[in-house]
């Protein structure tokens, strides 16, 4: 039986090509037709096993995890700022790196702010130190990463208008992401090159917003076959009567407007401001609370200036006691509690081109009555009836709407109800979801440096990739997989192939013995990786 079971083994891999010769005897279990064996080790050695997945390359991963979607997607660094710093990006990337998985953090940061960081931070990058750039992306090339996520705002990038980004990706030789939080419809020359060059520079490009697609299309001549629209995630809150939540905030018995985000000009607060005399007019009960602590950057330039100006306004117009400021930066347990109070949400922003709005996509996932600028985002979405759109820098219009709202709740509800169906899409689950799948594609497609591209039309080049980093393997001579040597481009193609055979990575080695006593398959790479990959074969 042994024999027979053998000869079955070995004709699974003639199909995949020739086996230059056997070096060590085994036997393997049969298997029913249409099935894969592991090609190594055998089905009873007791090792762990090998999950393959269309989504993703194969991972060694214990038994009680193998159906964990985790497991399924490429190893992913992901380049942001990131907690402790207090940004809306570092918030986003969090959110997005924890939803995932298999993550670890390269982390943007001002020379004078080092952290502490958390433990998934595992590289930093000052800002403002150009050679940082390099010399971290040569590091993630050497570290299993099979892809990176790239998180773009001009402002968290060093050099002018962010360029020294461009050192970071020419760098990388694994596929990169991009992930656009801005985009602008009058760049200047320098901001539309460093643009268009990290999109062509990256194997893919996420947006937020049909609207930021269609301008990257029409005024950047992107094409659209290189952009994916995922919506910005938003937490899984549950649709809640805001009565029963104010108590818990000292709200009671009031009319809650809200805003959240980091404080800074441009954010139109002013004129929601001059629009609360005419609302506590009508509805005495209003408040309107102003959720944030002062952005860092104008922290460092004018400190509390701007919140100070804000107060002042609330006090000539004689409602203070109407206008509250909380000035902290809340996690999100304590934010989701302040939506969940809020009976209107409102973002009175002046800038008409803006085509993400992460606190108007939280708004939605919290299923609130939403007024708004019409802004490029919000166009979108509350576009059929998910919210209301007022002209921007109009006090009267902002509280003509504040006043039919608050006067019927029915109303309200209905908005908040269209709001909260529409954002089940956005919550992290689903875009996260949504993100392997780019993530993945990313790690298939993209060619491996120093194998020929010949070899891997069609495969999933992931696992290749993998090989090539950590053990140099160029697949141009022979590799020694388990027991067997195989050609290169066989083995490739059996290693590659979505349902082929699988081998764990250290069952796999290239056979040029070098001088060192480590082994090369022709690529001209050595060292601790091969050595070790081939001791337990010398």
């Amino acid at each position: 039986m042994a024999v027979r079971a053998e000869r079955e083994f070995v004709g699974r891999l003639v199909l995949w090509g020739p086996i230059a010769r056997r070096s060590r005897t085994m036997t393997a279990k049969s298997v029913a037709p249409g099935q894969h064996a592991p090609l190594w080790p055998p089905a009873d050695s007791g090792r762990q096993a090998i999950q393959r997945s269309p989504q993703g390359p194969t991972r060694r991963v214990p038994k009680a995890a193998r159906h964990d979607r985790s497991y399924a997607i490429p190893k992913t660094a992901y380049v942001s700022t990131y907690a402790p710093h207090r940004c809306g990006i570092a918030t986003f990337t969090y959110d997005l790196a924890t939803t995932v998985g298999e993550r670890e953090i390269v982390a943007l940061h001002p020379a004078d702010e080092p952290g502490p960081y958390p433990a998934e931070v595992r590289h930093r990058i000052r800002r403002d130190v150009q050679a940082d750039y390099g010399s971290v992306a040569r590091a993630l090339n050497d570290c299993g990463v099979d892809v990176v996520s790239i998180q773009h705002e001009y402002g968290i990038w060093g050099g002018d208008d962010g360029a020294y980004v461009l050192d970071f990706v020419r760098a990388l030789r694994m596929p990169a992401v991009a992930t656009l939080h801005t985009v602008l419809r009058h760049p200047t020359l320098s901001q539309r090159r460093i643009l268009t060059e990290l999109i062509d520079a990256s194997t893919a490009t996420v947006v937020m917003s049909r609207a930021a697609a269609s301008l990257l299309t029409r005024a950047y001549a992107v094409e659209p076959t290189r952009l994916n629209i995922v919506a910005h995630g938003v937490p899984d809150l549950p649709l809640v009567a805001p009565d029963t939540v104010k108590p818990r905030l000292g709200l009671k018995g009031r009319q809650v407007i809200l805003s959240f985000g980091l404080l800074g000009p441009g954010k139109g607060y002013e004129s929601a401001i001059a629009a609360m005399p005419a609302v506590v007019k009508a509805m005495p009960s209003a408040s309107y609370v102003i959720l944030g602590a002062t952005h860092p950057d104008l922290l460092h330039r004018e400190g509390e200036a701007y919140r100070r100006r804000l107060e002042a306004t609330a006090a000539a117009l004689g409602v203070t006691d109407h206008v509250q400021f909380v000035d902290r930066f809340v996690g999100r347990v304590e934010l989701g509690t302040w939506l969940e109070a809020a009976d209107i949400f409102v973002t009175p922003y002046p800038n008409l081109d803006q085509i993400v709005s992460g606190t108007l996509s939280y708004a939605m996932g919290a299923g609130k009555a939403i007024v708004s600028t019409p802004y490029a985002y919000a166009l979108e979405r509350l576009a059929h009836g998910r919210g209301r759109l007022v002209p921007a820098g109009s006090p009267d219009a902002l509280a003509e709407t504040f006043i039919e709202l608050l006067r019927d709740p029915e109303l309200r509800a209905s908005l908040g109800r269209r709001a909260y169906e529409y954002s089940r899409g956005m919550v992290w689950s689903e875009v996260g979801a949504e993100y392997r799948r780019v993530f993945a594609r990313a790690a298939r497609s993209a060619p491996v440096p120093g194998i020929n591209a010949n070899l891997t039309a069609g495969l999933d080049l992931t696992r290749a990739r993998r090989l090539r980093e950590n053990l140099g393997i160029a697949f141009q001579g022979p590799v020694k997989v388990g027991p067997f040597e195989i050609d290169g481009p066989t083995a490739l193609k059996m290693l590659a192939s979505p349902g082929g055979p699988t081998a764990p990575d250290e069952d796999i080695a290239p056979t040029t013995r070098l001088s060192d006593g480590s082994r090369s398959d022709g690529s001209g790479r050595s060292g601790a990786g091969h050595r070790e990959a081939t001791r337990r074969w010398d």
